[in-house]
């Protein structure tokens, strides 16, 4: 739909920047979460091509063109309505892979465009069923070991697939494994199967016939988990049993062998670098604060010492050509946009691809700050601060003055807030406020005492963190004490229920996308194909089928304490959301209206955990703007275009933001 405000609506939509506020350029929605113009290069594997992304008519699709000369790049795939985000090469550098689903419902299909006939076979034309690459090697180039869940939607069965003929082969049944590890052959030698206390078996295949290998308790289970083969005897795991944080060994699958390849005292081992010929691990990353590569091979050092002294942020590798010798790199330099470099590691030459966003080369944008916060129970919570340019004169990573904030809760929970790129905590920091990202009990990375410490606790402990990194904010003059808002996606949103209905004098307005409202309803309607993950949720969440695990489960649902609510609230969320069903937004949105609580519901159709379509983000990001500006009174841009072409329909509240009813109407 298309809906452009006239000067009046735009007007009341503007707000007015809070006294004192710095004054620095307001960067359009569109130049942030608009389409990238290029994004993501990846390398043949003979090192002379590259394929990204970039715009066909407004959607995302696979280009490909010489390493030397991307102006010569064309696309070769017509994407219409949704954008390409997963892609790579298959392993015979003639065939690029893509994987898309349908309104975001991600039962994906594998793609393989034929570069030499410009042709494109869907290499898994099932209905309703979720395809998952398990793994590729340059050992059978030609072939692709991808998991299907055709004969039975609970388990992905293991089908060796011809990227050239697109001919399938089914070459392991499952029966109850969460996955398989195959080896340097695409032969499946590692099954792992849930355990009921939230932990996991694994199983090596000797023959036709699984034996059991070793366990992993609950304890362990968010820590520990099998990564590579390095050959066909012996695979990398990150692995905490024994210890606090993750470790990366080497396990002989023969004998059982364990041998520490690396270890970190601060934080889990979380990034490694493979080496393309032997498949052996020469590097690695831990992060707390910041990431830090650590080289476990002389010959890389060289390599870790030259790009850190080319990138003041972060690095990462994306890609590496067959023999090891070229990398494309993804880039993040403090206050900078993304950009993506090339580096020959021979030749010691590294040089910009190109800027994922070169409107916002020359616009100076806001800092991340690195904090630890104390929770009242002593845990250390590693937390990054985003100000407003101009906020921190003195650079000490806190604003002279208090600033309206916005809490910005990460989703997972099992994932963790990072010192890199952050586009909507820019954003808002571009807009006005202080936008604090906290790691809260829960989040992995720092061990597996910090995250365990956060079963059962959603809604609680986690929540508490939140609260003590709020009440931090302010006594640091950071926030204004009535001027904070909670916002976040998935667990984020779930938080942002929490801190209205818990705490429901601490915010001043919350932001809910796609979060749950109803722990059991959530529980009891995953995908069919989270059988495998089930365990984890009872224990990690509540057990929906005992006693206990119903009281504790009503108790941590937003839903049961909806009357609680006094603040706005904005919900959005996806039709076709697979995770979080469409039904847990409705019934809070059902349980504030009779309330008559000021709740503002945003419905896009053809989205599901999130909004891929950039017509839809930016819709989403107008309104969101529009909401916080009236909540908080930071600067807002006027909607103009935002919400042409996007599937937004409003079933509830459109009154409650000012000229949001107007916009809705525009034809």
């Amino acid at each position: 739909m298309a809906a452009l405000l006239t000067l009046a609506a735009a007007a009341s939509l503007l707000g007015s920047a809070h006294a004192g506020a710095p004054v620095y350029d307001l960067v359009p929605r569109k130049v942030i979460f608009g389409n990238p113009e290029r994004s993501a290069p990846f390398l043949s594997p003979d090192g002379t091509k590259i394929v990204f992304t970039a715009a066909v008519d407004g959607v995302m699709n696979v280009w490909v063109g010489p390493a030397d000369d991307l102006a010569a790049a064309k696309p070769v795939t017509r994407e219409k309505q949704r954008p390409i985000m997963k892609y790579m090469w298959a392993r015979n550098g003639t065939h690029v892979l893509y994987m898309q689903d349908q309104g975001g419902n991600e039962n994906y299909h594998i793609y393989a465009v034929d570069l030499a006939t410009n042709t494109t076979r869907d290499l898994t034309p099932h209905k309703k069923v979720r395809a998952e690459i398990i793994d590729m090697s340059n050992e059978r180039p030609d072939e692709i070991l991808v998991g299907l869940n055709n004969r039975d939607e609970r388990w992905h069965d293991a089908w060796l697939i011809n990227v050239v003929t697109g001919k399938a082969k089914l070459v392991q049944k499952n029966d109850g494994f969460a996955y398989f590890l195959p080896d340097r052959n695409l032969n499946v030698r590692l099954g792992v199967k849930p355990t009921p206390d939230g932990g996991e078996e694994y199983f090596r295949l000797d023959g036709d016939e699984w034996r059991r290998f070793t366990t992993v308790g609950g304890d362990d289970a968010l820590t520990t988990k099998p990564y590579v083969f390095a050959s066909n005897d012996k695979f990398y795991m990150f692995d905490s049993r024994g210890r606090d944080k993750s470790a990366l060994t080497l396990v002989d699958l023969a004998t059982g062998k364990s041998t520490v390849v690396a270890e970190s005292a601060r934080a889990d081992i979380s990034e490694t670098l493979l080496d393309a010929a032997t498949y052996e691990i020469v590097a690695y990353a831990d992060e707390y604060e910041r990431m830090t590569w650590k080289a476990l091979k002389p010959e890389i050092k060289g390599d870790i010492e030259f790009l850190d002294k080319q990138v003041t942020g972060y690095w990462a590798m994306l890609s590496q050509s067959k023999d090891g010798n070229i990398w494309t790199l993804w880039i993040f330099n403090v206050g900078e946009p993304i950009k993506f470099a090339l580096y020959d590691r021979k030749k010691r030459l590294y040089k910009i691809l190109f800027g994922a966003r070169p409107g916002l080369e020359n616009t100076p944008l806001p800092r991340m700050h690195p904090h630890i916060i104390k929770a009242r129970d002593g845990l250390q919570l590693v937390s990054y601060l985003m100000l407003p340019n101009g906020a921190d004169a003195n650079g000490d990573g806190l604003p002279d003055k208090p600033l309206p904030m916005v809490l910005n809760v990460h989703g997972g929970p099992w994932a963790r807030d990072s010192f890199a790129n952050n586009p909507p905590a820019a954003w808002l920091a571009n807009r006005g406020y202080a936008v604090l990202m906290v790691n809260f009990r829960g989040s992995t990375g720092f061990g597996k005492a910090f995250v365990n410490a956060g079963d059962r606790e959603w809604g609680g402990k986690m929540h508490d963190d939140l609260i003590d990194a709020v009440d931090w904010a302010i006594e640091k003059k950071v926030a204004k004490k009535d001027k904070v808002a909670i916002y976040g996606a998935s667990y984020g949103g779930y938080a942002a229920l929490v801190g209205l209905t818990r705490t429901p004098k601490k915010f001043a307005c919350g932001v809910n996308v796609v979060g749950p409202s109803n722990l059991k309803t959530f529980l009891t309607s995953v995908p069919a194909y989270w059988a495998s993950y089930l365990d984890t949720l009872k224990r990690r969440v509540g057990d929906p089928a005992t006693p206990e695990g119903k009281k504790l489960l009503r108790e941590h649902s937003p839903l049961h304490a909806a009357a609680r609510i006094a603040r706005p609230l904005l919900i959005a969320h996806g039709a076709n959301d697979p995770r979080t069903k469409q039904s847990e937004a409705d019934q809070i949105v059902r349980a504030l209206k009779r309330n008559r609580v000021p709740v503002t519901y945003a419905l896009y159709a053809d989205e599901g955990h999130g909004f891929a379509r950039p017509e839809n983000r930016l819709s989403f990001y107008a309104v969101t703007e529009a909401f916080l500006g009236q909540c908080l009174g930071g600067r807002v841009e006027p909607v103009g275009r935002d919400f042409e072409g996007s599937s937004i329909s409003v079933p509830a509240g459109k009154e409650y933001i000012k000229g949001l009813a107007p916009a809705l109407a525009s034809p």
